[in-house]
Order: C-alpha cells, then structure tokens, then sequence
C-alpha cells in the first residue's frame, strides 16, 4: 500500500469547502472529500503540538506516556524502565515503526523534531528531510522536499510519506504577491462586534487584545503586514480571519500538486491519501484568537479525510480520537499492531462504512493552560485546573449543536448534564491510572512516575511552558492598557482556579 499523509498544522476543519465552509479555501482538499470518507467527529487527545504528535506517533494517551506540555519534564516521553530493550522496538513501538519493520519505506518531511525537540517523532522514519524553518517554512518551501521524493518513490510498493504543512499557523504571512483571495467575500458571521467588544475589555494571551504573543513578553506586536495588531472591530476580525484564510488557500495549492504528481505516475487511484491536523485553531472562542490554548472544540477538533484503494466513500459522525489512526492504518496496510497502544481502530468504518465511533472522549491542554475536555453527544464539559491567564471557570459546560462557538456556559443551568460529564471524567481518569498499574494498553507500570498525573505535575513544575517568566512583563501590559482588575487577578492566583461547587 502506497500511503501520503498530509499534516496540516492549525488547519480547524470548519475552514474547509467540504466541512461546510463557504469560502473557497480548500479545492484540492474537496477533493479527496469527494472521493473518499470525511470524518466529522474526529479529536485530539492532548494539545497542542507536541502532545498531540506524540499521541499520534505513539498511538498513547499523554497521561501515559507523560507528554502534555512543550517544555519541562513532561515535554518528553517518559522511560520505559526494565521494559525498555536494546532498542526502541518492542511492545511501545511507535506506528512508523510498526510500518517500517513490516517492510514499509518510511519518510518524514518536517521541521517538527527540531522545532520541539522532539526526537521520538523520528522513531520509524528511515529518511527525514527537515524543511529548516522550525515551522516558519511556508508551502512554496515545504513542496519541494515532498515532490522529489515523490518522483523517486512514487510507483514503488509499501510506502509511507507524511508531510508536514505550516500555512495555516500563525504568523499567517502568506507572500503578498499571492494577493488575498478572500478580501471580496462577507466576513464569518460570528464573532459579532458585541461579542469583540466585551473580549476586548477581558485579558489573556493572543486574546482580542493582546492578539500576538509579543504582548505577553513585553515585546510588542510582530511585525505583520497581513494581520492587525489587535481584534477591536469586525474589521481588524475580517483581515485577521482573511490571513487564516488565506493561509489555507496557499497549502490547498501546493497539496494540489502533489497529487498532479501521484496522477502523473499514475497512482493516484492506489494511494491512501490523508489530510489532517495536530490541532485545531480557536478564532474568537473563549477569547482566543490565532493560537491553541484550550482542550476545547476549537482547539481539539481537526478534520480527517480518507481516500484511496479500499475507502468506503461518505461521512462518519461517531466520536474518534487521532490515536485511533495508528492501528486503523495498521489494519489497513495489514500490519499487526503492538498490544501497547491506547487506541482502537475504526479501519471498518473506513471501509465499510460501520459505526465504529466511541461513546465519549476526553481530551487535554497542557502548553498554554492545565484543562481536560469531556466530549460527548452534544455537549462539551471543560474543568480547568491551572487557567493559562484567562478567563476560565473551574468547570465550564456548552451545549455545541446550539453554541458551537462556546459562548454561553450553562453550567448552574443544567446541574444534571455537568454531573454526567464530571463522572465520564473520572472514569476516563480510574481507566488509565489502572492501565497504568497494571501494564494494560499505553499504561506502563515500570515508567518512573507512571502513576502521576502529568497535568499536575506541570503545575509543580511552575505551569504551562509559555507563562513561566512572564508574569511582570503580562501584568504590566496590563495596567498600561487600564485592566488593573485583571492583572491584580493575574498576581492572585497565578492561574491556580478555586474549587467550586460542581467539584465537592
């Protein structure tokens, strides 16, 4: 099997033409949509970058493998113990691996490792070309890379490329000689110019306004000819989201000629072809704009696209977790998959269209905030342990069919609905400290600190990775901008929410 997997970072599925979106964004995505089987309820287990890659690779929860933050201990996996033999293979053998020694090529373009240090990212990998920008790179840059090996390897069997796409992340600085597409159609609806103006007056990292990340250390806004240097009005929004945008649009275009290129060899039709993300992008919800700071829909939702020999065409509503894909791609190349892994495959949703989904989900924050997400039916629960500097309640409840983008918690409005979801936590968490102990799917009893919660462990270690230092430097912005109340806030709690009554 021939396998093309298109990493496409910050890319939320509701900015793409075949999820809905009415901006032509995405054709050359459209189209494996159109041929192929579109996931709508497809999430993130730990966010951002760094937890959620390593998820994905390893096919293991963050809470076991310790991953759940970009710095600190818990930005590395943690070590096997008497478990761990001469080399990395072995029952906790990520899924490149798991390709590789069943006679897979297997390679990786990516400036990813050295982005983040993320060094286990390679495990598997016989060839690894870095694009050298740590993630500046833009599509123009990356393609290059991806289409020479593709000329190499193409019409060979038993191969696996994964390509790693950066456009839509901030700093959104698409060439401007690429124009902006999107500058003659109606600005999202959402948010309305209420709703910016109260975010406006709230506080916290690349909030409405504090939007670049400059403003928490001091350092002023970037210098970026696309983007506004603050979300005041429905027009700064409109030439911020037309960045995104555009952003996205640019990627489309050199996805594209990839796949001019499989159709040029002739193995379009035998190619598993994949997009998706590491996470999600919050534009506006919880006061959040260009960034990923939640273990909310925005954040953890990210699309998956299916296409290729075998794929059942049409849509898969269940709820699935992206550390799904490594045995679903297991069973779909026939390969067996380690007994250590988390997750559960849906390879016959994929091709045979059967309901394979899970009942609910949780998912988790650890870079810019210490939160965990309960995903089910319809309703989001967020409990909040370290806050990230925002406006955060300890336990936050949305009803998404209604709010999809969380604004109104109904968390005193319906007692009922939180007391389910604080109990699905629990049991998600009873479930993989058990695993932990006794060696069950990603658990690892051997794993020094295996029984620890990493969450809380960051919060020992001084909190998420990009607050540490910048305390003095955020709550002065603050006082100079006249949110004295926050920063006073801010210097209170340092993050830390007070229990309430949803958590006796």
């Amino acid at each position: 099997m021939r396998i093309l997997y298109l990493d496409c970072d910050s890319l939320r599925p509701d900015h793409l033409g075949c999820y809905g979106y009415d901006r032509e964004t995405s054709p050359s995505i459209d189209r494996v949509a159109s041929e192929g089987r579109l996931f709508r309820n497809y999430y993130v287990s730990d966010a951002p970058c760094l937890p959620s890659r390593t998820a994905f690779f390893t096919g293991r929860f963050g809470i076991h493998t310790g991953v759940v933050n970009h710095s600190g201990i818990n930005a590395d996996i943690r070590h096997r113990g008497q478990k761990r033999g001469t080399s990395t293979d072995g029952t906790y053998r990520t899924f490149p691996m798991t390709l590789s020694q069943a006679g897979y090529r297997t390679a990786l373009v990516s400036p990813f490792p050295t982005r983040h240090g993320a060094w286990h990212i390679l495990d598997g990998f016989e060839e690894w070309h870095d694009t050298g920008r740590s993630g500046r790179e833009r599509a123009d840059e990356v393609y290059p890379h991806a289409a020479e090996w593709l000329q190499s390897h193409a019409t060979e069997e038993d191969w696996y490329l994964h390509v790693n796409f950066w456009d839509p992340h901030t700093p959104y600085d698409t060439p401007l000689e690429y124009g902006t597409p999107f500058e003659d159609d109606p600005t999202p609806e959402w948010p309305t110019e209420e709703r910016i103006a109260e975010q406006y007056e709230s506080y916290g990292p690349h909030s409405a306004h504090d939007l670049h990340h400059g403003y928490l250390t001091g350092n002023g806004p970037d210098d970026l000819e696309r983007t506004p240097d603050e979300i005041a009005s429905r027009a700064d929004f409109g030439r911020w989201i037309d960045a995104y945008d555009t952003g996205i649009r640019y990627m489309d275009e050199y996805i594209g000629k990839l796949f001019d290129l499989l159709d040029e060899n002739g193995v379009f039709e035998e190619t598993l072809i994949v997009v998706s993300a590491d996470h999600g992008e919050s534009q506006g919800e919880l006061n959040v704009y260009g960034d990923h700071q939640a273990a909310d829909e925005a954040t953890c939702r990210i699309p998956l696209l299916v296409c290729g020999p075998g794929v059942e065409s049409g849509v898969d509503s269940s709820l699935h977790y992206h550390l799904d894909f490594a045995p679903t791609l297991a069973d779909l190349a026939g390969v067996d998959a380690p007994p250590a892994w988390d997750g559960q495959s849906f390879a016959r949703s994929i091709t045979d269209g059967a309901d394979t989904g899970r009942a609910f989900l949780v998912t988790g924050q650890g870079a810019w905030a210490c939160q965990r997400g309960v995903r089910w039916d319809d309703w989001l629960l967020l409990r909040t342990y370290h806050d990230g500097w925002k406006d955060f309640e300890a336990v936050e409840l949305y009803n998404l069919a209604d709010d999809p983008h969380e604004t109104e918690n109904l968390v005193d409005e319906r007692p009922g609905v939180v007391a389910d979801g604080m109990a699905l936590l629990q049991q998600w968490h009873s479930r993989r400290q058990l695993e932990a102990s006794v060696g069950r799917n990603g658990g690892n009893p051997d794993a020094p600190r295996g029984l620890v919660d990493p969450l809380f462990e960051e919060i020992r270690e001084g909190g998420p990775t990009y607050l540490r230092g910048n305390i003095e430097a955020y709550t002065t912005r603050l006082r100079e901008t006249g949110r004295t109340e926050h920063a006073e806030t801010i210097e209170q709690r340092d993050g830390l929410v007070d229990q309430d009554e949803h958590l006796i």
